[in-house]
């Protein structure tokens, strides 16, 4: 039966829900204060620490980078100033991963969502292209009638121009990645000259398109749909928690201030609020602080700021909004003092967070304090497992990796313990000129390949049995690897 025959009633979808709902474009009002001020400072440091990281300049003599942070694939190095971690050193970017998650767990059960207010990338560029937005289209009001007005040439010519600075601004950004990952000033004159790795171009595009959209027009619906972190910070906020709070006890009933006036006469309770709106006006995720906790409040406290010029314009007192724990607000509701901010900071919760996150950073100073810039590791033939020379001797063959972690060539002694009478040597020698240790230089901040022989003599013991491979340098830097010696007899021969 055809689905559509004229006779078969249609499905009424009148009282559906839609789960689908448009995007309001947030138009924030150019502030000032206190936190927009510390915002200011922030997006600065981040932008600067961002885009001006690649080009320090670090020594570390002539056979290292002198790039003070540099993620070297090619060679698998990674170096962070004075620090150089190897690929067998990866433990030491796990730990600063732990300690930047228990770092946001430490902030965001102490202060909120600060984080997300001041130092997320997200937040950082989104506050960038808003600026853009003021400097191009005017403020709040203004951007909000060119957002209703027809397109006409001028909309359209102000509209190629802003986005225009969007991609100029997220090319930048992009841009910047890439030099992380080589030496800036030798990549900057590949790419403009065209003959960059073709990575170098698509990271480049791709982070360029990405910034584009986010910051530019996605904006705060990364922050309430995209991003886990606020669905994740309620398990680390509680009531002693400093988030942004509206005074609901003081600010209601809300009331204009000729209303209040009027209200004053006749002796009708009202509150601080004026209902202005600035507070919402300035948000740049367009929440209203007034409805209580949000999963669209990103702590930036520009509502404090707006908050408090509207309350001394009227001659009232400041903090309707402001920075407060749940206790100290039904503390400060019921008429008695709330506890003082270090306090508050600096409690049990706070404390077990940044002794998880100390120890974690004194471990790993005390482990780059302790680590050896030689390290040997030794893989054993399996086929064959020995030899027997023409003497009746017996050998081994090994394969063993000196690595030299320094930025100079280092002369190492070769040696073994463990193995009664035996000796080594390498491709180069003959077994006749085995001897107890051998002379070897490692390259700077190079992995030397060697192929090893172990010799025992005639009447070595029978079995499989342990020995060491040692390397030494003349300053007194070691290192050693285990590993086995095998015989016809430990074979079952």
């Amino acid at each position: 039966m055809n689905a559509h025959d004229p006779k078969l009633p249609r499905a009424d979808h009148s009282n559906q829900i839609s789960f689908y709902a448009k995007r309001k474009g947030v138009f924030p009002r150019k502030t000032d204060g206190t936190f927009r001020r510390f915002k200011w400072a922030v997006m600065i440091v981040c932008l600067a620490v961002y885009w001006g990281t690649p080009w320090i300049r670090w020594n570390r003599g002539p056979y290292a980078p002198d790039q003070a942070v540099l993620i070297d694939l090619a060679h698998r190095r990674f170096y962070m100033f004075d620090i150089e971690i190897w690929p067998h050193e990866f433990y030491f970017v796990a730990g600063l991963l732990i300690m930047a998650g228990v770092g946001l767990f430490l902030v965001t059960s102490a202060v909120g969502r600060a984080w997300c207010g001041y130092a997320c990338p997200q937040t950082v560029w989104t506050d960038l292209f808003q600026h853009v937005d003021r400097l191009i289209d005017g403020d709040r009001n203004a951007q909000i009638r060119l957002q209703n007005a027809p397109w006409t040439a001028s909309k359209l010519a102000r509209r190629v121009f802003k986005w225009g600075v969007y991609l100029g601004i997220s090319f930048l950004t992009g841009g910047a990645w890439i030099f992380y990952y080589a030496d800036a000033p030798t990549l900057q004159h590949a790419f403009w000259t065209g003959t960059a790795d073709p990575i170098a171009y698509t990271t480049t595009g791709v982070l360029t398109l990405t910034t584009f959209w986010l910051g530019g027009f996605m904006r705060e619906q990364v922050c309430v749909y995209m991003c886990p972190w606020p669905r994740i910070q309620t398990a680390m906020l509680d009531e002693k928690s400093l988030t942004v709070t509206y005074k609901h006890w003081r600010g209601e009933p809300r009331m204009s201030v000729k209303a209040a006036q009027k209200a004053q006469g006749s002796n009708q309770p009202f509150g601080d609020c004026i209902d202005c709106m600035q507070c919402v006006a300035v948000c740049p995720t367009g929440i209203d602080i007034r409805k209580g906790p949000q999963i669209g409040c990103i702590t930036c406290a520009l509502c404090i700021d707006a908050c408090d010029k509207a309350m001394k314009d009227v001659g009232r007192p400041r903090g309707l909004i402001d920075y407060c724990t749940l206790v100290d607000a039904n503390l400060e509701q019921h008429g008695q003092h709330d506890a003082p901010l270090l306090k508050t900071i600096f409690r049990p919760r706070t404390l077990v967070y940044f002794g998880v996150w100390a120890s974690i950073g004194v471990a790993m100073l005390f482990m780059l304090g302790q680590r050896t810039r030689i390290d040997v590791s030794v893989a054993k033939d399996r086929n064959p497992e020995y030899v027997m020379l023409s003497n009746g001797s017996l050998r081994n063959g090994f394969t063993v990796k000196l690595r030299n972690m320094e930025d100079r060539p280092r002369p190492m002694t070769l040696s073994i313990a463990g193995l009664p009478r035996g000796a080594i040597f390498t491709d180069d020698m003959e077994a006749e000129d085995a001897r107890p240790s051998l002379a070897v230089t490692v390259p700077a901040d190079e992995t030397r390949r060697l192929r090893v022989y172990a010799v025992a003599p005639r009447g070595a013991k029978p079995g499989e049995f342990l020995f060491q491979i040692k390397a030494n340098d003349r300053e007194g830097g070691q290192d050693s690897a285990h590993t086995t010696f095998t015989t016809p007899e430990g074979n079952g021969q």
